[in-house]
């Protein structure tokens, strides 16, 4: 035997006696057979040590990325009830009105940079997309999803980016390192670092995108103003106002008429304002796609520099799947679920003696589909709108920034009391006009 051998058997006669068992056999206690995978991880303590430095050197990746940026079901009966006849066509005309502009850079695999529906390929399954987007017969036409809710003074429109892969890691590391972190993370109790939940390189399915605030003027939502734009990137909230906005927190962007400018990165897919500076150009291997809102899903190619996108509204499809305790094809789009327990809002009172719901409204949504089923890479690492976080904000109420906007953008762009916050329309706390 081997010096290399002998110290790791010692090892593991030492520390796990369990893996006495599964080193003479090559089997799991309960008689699977291990894979080649898990024998390489658990019989070669070098592997061990340089998955460890793997770990270190995303995790030291990851703080360098956010120091670049800049910071400042639920039940059956309760919220599956979706908006109906004129009320659905008003939310597609408010998304439309604001619906950014999307300059997409692209990498060294530019298929895997358009955006598109989730079942661009035909069904809701998860992990099945990293690798039928390899199947050049599936169109992969461009769609943006949106949700819409209004106080009296504002329109709150959230889109959402979705891309089948994440491929800013070599895949090989990346489930390499997602199986040591969900192996070794139980037995020794807790997260040392705090940070393992943030480490992602490849993963399967990736959704981030938007908020745009607008400012209304009367009924006619093309008279509407854009005020503020939040975007979402790799956990982190990147904070930006509009021309003639008196803002002591975030950027400027630029607006194309009522439409924000952004640029999403090519393989990871983060999103921020376009600005066009070298920091975002030298990011691009293979130029960039600008997707314009057009009503119609184009399928690009790879020679095209525009293509027009439609909308797919997320109340119908995403959130409706996300429904854990009325939804059979739950575990066929999600991989994990979380409680989002009980919110309240504050709707308009309307007429205090004839609506019982005016004022405080609670919603019970208990567990909803925080993560997307996907086996490539970092298992279930893409999240819906509801589960975005920010780092720094992580001891805030769950599903806040998508469940409760104006609250939000008050708070985080340090707004007057005059700020409205009372809702005269939220699908997900069932109120509407």
């Amino acid at each position: 035997m081997n010096v290399t051998k002998a110290v790791g058997l010692r090892y593991i006669k030492k520390v796990e006696q369990p893996f006495q068992v599964v080193h003479k056999y090559r089997m799991r206690p309960n008689g699977e057979s291990l894979s080649n995978l898990e024998r390489l991880l658990y019989f070669n303590p070098l592997m061990r040590i340089l998955c460890l430095l793997v770990l270190c050197f995303a995790l030291n990746v990851h703080a360098q990325d956010r120091v670049r940026r800049p910071r400042e079901a639920v039940r059956k009966d309760v919220a599956s009830e979706k908006p109906a006849g004129t009320r659905a066509e008003r939310d597609r005309q408010i998304a439309a009105q604001f619906a950014p502009q999307l300059h997409q850079g692209l990498g060294e695999n530019p298929r895997a940079d358009f955006i598109t529906n989730f079942d661009f390929d035909g069904d809701w399954r998860g992990d099945n997309n990293w690798n039928n987007l390899n199947n050049r017969k599936l169109a992969l036409r461009a769609y943006v999803y949106y949700s819409v809710s209004e106080t009296p003074t504002h329109y709150f429109v959230h889109y959402a980016f979705f891309h089948p892969r994440d491929y800013k890691g070599d895949v090989i590391t990346s489930t390499l390192l997602d199986s040591v972190l969900r192996q070794t993370l139980p037995r020794i109790g807790k997260d040392p670092t705090g940070r393992a939940d943030d480490v992602a390189l490849s993963h399967e399915n990736d959704l981030e995108g938007c908020l745009v605030v607008a400012a209304k003027n009367g009924t006619d939502v093309n008279r509407a103003q854009v005020q503020y734009v939040e975007a979402m990137a790799h956990n982190a909230w990147l904070k930006y106002y509009a021309p003639g906005v008196n803002s002591s927190v975030g950027d400027p962007i630029e607006l194309d008429g009522a439409r924000p400018r952004l640029f999403i990165e090519p393989k990871g897919h983060g999103v921020g304002r376009y600005t066009s500076e070298a920091v975002q150009l030298n990011q691009k291997l293979k130029g960039v796609l600008v997707y314009n809102f057009t009503g119609q899903a184009d399928e690009p190619d790879g020679q095209a520099t525009t293509a027009g996108y439609d909308l797919v509204p997320i109340y119908d499809t995403l959130w409706l799947r996300a429904q854990k305790d009325s939804n059979e094809t739950f575990g066929e789009t999600f991989g994990e679920a979380a409680d989002y327990a009980t919110r309240v809002v504050q709707r308009v009172n309307l007429d205090p003696k004839s609506s019982p719901n005016a004022g405080q409204i609670e919603q019970a949504f208990g567990q909803v589909g925080s993560a997307f089923l996907g086996k490539m890479g970092f298992q279930n690492k893409a999240r819906p709108p509801w589960a975005w976080y920010d780092d720094s904000e992580r001891e805030r109420p769950r599903g806040e920034w998508f469940f409760d906007p104006a609250s939000v953008i008050a708070r985080h762009f340090k707004l007057s009391a005059e700020w409205v916050t009372t809702y005269s329309y939220n699908p997900y706390f069932k109120i509407e006009q």
